[in-house]
């Protein structure tokens, strides 16, 4: 950065709260919402929403649970205009819902806010004018007492309106620009409006203090709510209302502070829409609170949902790392994340804990209408623990833990062969190819038990055996016996074809259930060379299925050394 532009910078003023108590709070329910998508996040798209589009929003909000929206800015378009009018001539607000239009302090653009509203069973009419100093130099020119007039005849004609309708209206007031006003002026002007509209505890007034630039850290906002709500007349006949602005980045957590600092309500918008950076990301906000274990009030169990709608009326996308939503949130590529996260949700299923606690994952996916699917995906970052998770999740396959380095490299080679992410399909059809169809040396053709003796007493078995195979292109056959009949075929193959290796582990597990269900083997060996080679089978005979393990292993051995040491 220029050293000299920091000169036109300054650092923001502390607040002069020495015994501030927010700090010590939690967030222990949820505020009241109010979705502004309609308005504020509307006027800030390049293409604004049409009414088809406003419609499909407004029923996602509902659906959602908003009780609160505000539905736009009646005066400033037809468009806006129209579409109050069409939701209150088809009786499209359900009952408990409320509908709220923005207007600033103008007769005109308030009697055409209240006409917008004829005929609708409660609105809240949202008044606003700009109170920040540098407002007032700069643009309006206009010293305090003249702001504050500003306010208090606009507070005037809108109550002045409210008699003489059949619509039960509730008044909100914003100082615009609350974060660059002086804060004994911003409860100046806030009392003076309450004083026309004289609310009481039973019917409160929304004050709504935004943060319409963001302009210092999250305490300082928080600082300033209750700084505000200490000094102000009345507390008990308002309703603190928060509308953050995300030009810091930081809108989630000021809303958060501010909300342990006193307030009551939050105003904002899906995914953080709005004008320059966004306003604060309701959505987020409220996962946050249901990873608290607190009930936010709004139901994002479908949030695949909520994205395309969002996506559709909008024209805008949610990033994929956007928190909760993105699609990649879900997603560990990491090797250790992986593995951390396999051994998390299985420990989860062992212990069959009602608590989720699993690395890296804040909440359950299936609560916001995600699958498992997704939480792990193959690239070449990935590590033994993301293969085998996939194999297990995706297809049951549930490899031993000694067998997943190897697997792990074999996935490696693979995705460094193809340059990106393997999907779970092509991780399975690895596998296949490495295990389940290697017949490079070795190859079954038929295999006979002979005999079969058990002795109770000593608690023993033995078996004969038979089989054919493919040894390098030449049939061969071969017996043996042992304590069963996989044993006997280890012994078959050594007397017959002068194979050295011993059987190290065994492990096997049905794959499906059912008459037609089918076995899966996992079968290592130690080579003469002391080298470890793991194999697998899959069978509807499980017999079968471990002979089949076994020649996968002698299998991928065989391979290897010819493709690495065709002296050998």
């Amino acid at each position: 950065m220029n050293k000299e532009a920091l000169r036109k910078y300054r650092p923001y003023p502390k607040i002069d709260l020495p015994d501030r108590r927010w700090p010590d709070r939690v967030i222990d329910r949820a505020p009241a919402w109010c979705s502004v998508d309609l308005r504020d996040g509307n006027q800030a798209l390049i293409q604004p929403m049409n009414l088809e589009e406003k419609l499909a929003m407004f029923q996602l909000l509902i659906d959602v649970g908003f009780k609160e929206i505000e539905i736009g800015f009646p005066s400033a378009s037809k468009v806006e205009f129209d579409f109050s009018r069409l939701l209150i001539e088809r009786d499209l607000i359900p009952d408990g819902v409320v509908i709220q239009a923005l207007t600033q302090s103008r007769e005109h653009l308030i009697k055409k806010t209240f006409a917008s509203f004829v005929g609708a069973k409660e609105a809240v009419v949202h008044l606003y004018n700009s109170t920040s100093t540098l407002q007032r130099q700069v643009v309006f020119k206009k010293g305090r007492r003249e702001i504050v007039e500003l306010a208090v005849q606009g507070a005037k004609l809108i109550a002045r309106e409210a008699a003489e309708t059949d619509t039960a209206i509730r008044y909100e007031y914003s100082p615009e620009s609350f974060t660059g006003t002086e804060l004994d002026f911003a409860v100046e002007i806030c009392d003076a409006v309450m004083e026309v509209w004289q609310p009481t505890p039973e019917q409160p007034v929304i004050i709504n203090l935004p943060a319409t630039v963001e302009m210092a850290t999250p305490n300082i906002y928080a600082d300033q709510i209750e700084w505000f709500i200490r000094h102000m007349k009345n507390r008990d006949c308002a309703l603190i209302s928060l509308h953050a602005h995300n030009d810091r980045g930081t809108a989630v957590a000021a809303t958060e502070l501010a909300l342990m600092a006193g307030a009551d309500r939050v105003e904002g918008t899906l995914f953080g829409n709005g004008e320059r950076t966004g306003n604060v990301d309701i959505l987020t906000l409220a996962l946050n609170m249901f990873s608290q274990g607190i009930d936010p009030g709004l139901d994002f169990s479908d949030i695949n949902r909520v994205i395309k709608v969002y996506e559709n009326c909008t024209r805008m996308h949610v990033h994929p790392r956007h928190p909760y939503a993105g699609e990649l949130v879900y997603t560990a590529f990491s090797g250790s994340h992986q593995d951390a996260i396999n051994k998390g949700m299985n420990f989860i299923e062992e212990q069959k804990s009602e608590l989720w606690a699993v690395p890296y994952l804040p909440i359950d996916p299936r609560d916001v209408g995600r699958t498992y699917e997704s939480i792990i995906r193959i690239n070449s970052q990935s590590g033994k623990g993301g293969a085998a998770y996939v194999m297990d999740r995706e297809f049951g396959f549930k490899l031993p833990r000694a067998m997943q380095p190897g697997f792990g490299r074999v996935i490696q080679e693979e995705t460094d062969r193809a340059g990106c992410e393997l999907p779970a399909e092509a991780v399975l059809q690895t596998f296949e190819k490495e295990y389940l169809l290697n017949e490079g040396c070795y190859r079954l053709v038929s295999f006979h038990v002979l005999k079969r003796h058990v002795d109770q007493q000593e608690e023993i078995s033995t078996a004969e055996v038979e089989a054919t195979l493919f040894i390098d292109g030449n049939e061969v056959s071969v017996q043996g016996s042992g304590n069963g009949p996989l044993d006997a075929f280890c012994d078959a193959l050594k007397s017959g074809t002068g194979l050295d290796f011993s059987l190290h582990s065994y492990h096997e597990h049905a794959l499906t259930r059912g008459s037609s269900s089918r076995a899966v083997a996992y079968i290592e060996i130690i080579n003469e060379r002391g080298e470890s080679w793991w194999g697998a089978g899959l069978d509807t005979d499980i017999i079968i299925a471990s002979i089949k393990a076994l020649l996968s292993a002698l299998n991928r051995n065989c391979l290897y050394y010819r493709e690495h040491h065709d002296d050998k």
